[in-house]
């Protein structure tokens, strides 16, 4: 048993508050465990000079300076995009946009903005999880609007974490096992079972393929219990 009293195989308890937001296109507040996460989705109908034909899916990520137990400086106070901030908003626009139908969401873009307010932990896969229902919401509004005649969404998309702590492969770790973690594994996955993205690391040791599969595998059934949990939110994807 673990220090909160989980399984190996067990997810932290999730929640997930649709339309958190009054003036957001689509928002979902997400809780993993002691991880708070808000993720609205803005529409704004223009799209990037490279994107040529369709629409575009994009991310911003931040964490707010007291989301962690010492105080964070903003990235406005430095004058540039940290560096971990940089990589986890590429990483959850990636994972958005597999989910997306480009051409028919048409030519928009949609921003996911993930704020952190609380960090303990998986900030990364729970901004992809709670930004898929608030992209959701933002296409329903659309075509409520009129300016879609179909949902765009190709498929559901939700992100956990895994990891080897004292050579326990463990699923959805909180901050004191991240810490403590040997191996952390961040996987994404859609709802047909398939993964959008892996980002595996040997943070105190290098890892065999057979501890790799244990944590897909851990990784697998945690991204299926989220997606049961987005459907039930949202219904059927029509």
């Amino acid at each position: 048993m673990r220090q909160d009293g989980r399984r190996n195989d067990q997810l932290r308890k999730v929640s997930m508050e649709p339309g958190f937001t009054k003036f957001a296109e689509g928002s979902c507040l997400i809780r993993a465990g002691d991880t708070v996460v808000l993720c609205n989705a803005s529409v704004e109908e223009r799209v990037p000079p490279h994107v040529l034909h369709g629409g575009w899916v994009t991310a911003e990520y931040s964490m707010l300076p007291r989301a962690n137990r010492e105080r964070s400086k903003r990235d406005v106070s430095k004058l540039k995009l940290a560096p971990r901030s940089a990589e986890i908003q590429r990483l959850v626009g990636r994972s958005l946009r597999g989910a997306v139908d480009l051409e028919a969401l048409g030519p928009r873009t949609i921003t996911i903005d993930c704020d952190v307010l609380q960090g303990d932990g998986g900030t990364r896969t729970a901004s992809v999880t709670g930004g898929f229902v608030a992209l959701v919401l933002a296409c329903r509004h659309l075509r409520e609007q009129g300016l879609l005649t179909k949902l765009p969404i190709r498929n559901f998309v939700a992100g956990v974490s895994a990891g080897i702590v004292h050579s326990e492969a463990m699923l959805d770790l909180c901050y004191e096992e991240d810490s403590r973690a040997m191996v952390d594994l961040n996987c994404i996955m859609n709802g047909n079972g398939n993964f959008i993205e892996i980002q595996g690391t040997g943070e105190g040791r290098a890892f065999t393929l057979e501890e790799e599969q244990k944590l897909l595998t851990l990784c697998a059934k945690g991204c299926r219990e989220l997606i049961e949990q987005q459907k039930r939110l949202l219904g059927e994807l029509v």
